[in-house]
């Protein structure tokens, strides 16, 4: 996720607990998503890769800001 931007994901990682909280988050959901692909039902599952977007979109959101602002 955001490979081409982690210098600016580990300074945010480090300097935004938000940021941190929402990555945090995004990882616990990408895991929870793969461990129980099989064993939830679709509409749980759709329910966990639709939140995990929302956060991700978020933090992309953040990471612009961050971009613009350390330009």
């Amino acid at each position: 996720m955001f490979e081409d931007q982690l210098q600016a994901v580990n300074e945010l990682l480090k300097s935004n607990p938000k940021f941190r909280e929402m990555y945090e988050r995004h990882e616990s959901l990408r895991n929870e998503i793969d461990e129980t692909r099989h064993v939830r039902n679709q509409f749980d599952l759709e329910r966990l890769k639709k939140e995990k977007l929302r956060i991700k979109d978020a933090m992309a959101a953040m990471l612009v800001e961050h971009t613009d602002a350390t330009l």
